[in-house]
């Protein structure tokens, strides 16, 4: 039972670490997205991340709401 806590909680570290670059990521990106003529490939890696950051929000919070 420790056992699987601990990786329970060893894996929402990681989420947590994977999600606080993601996010760091995306607000560089943010920063230079052009005001004008966004490239198709600029915008689908912006959603891309997005993506990425919602997913990881989710397993977190399925994970941390089981948990006492």
């Amino acid at each position: 039972m420790i056992s699987i806590m601990k990786d329970k909680s060893l894996k929402i570290e990681a989420l947590r670490k994977r999600l606080d670059q993601v996010e760091a990521e995306l607000a560089d990106t943010l920063q230079r997205m052009p005001a004008h003529g966004i490239k198709t490939s600029f915008m689908a890696g912006l959603l891309d991340l997005e993506d990425e950051r919602d997913r990881l929000m989710g397993e977190i919070k399925a994970l941390t709401s089981g948990s006492p």
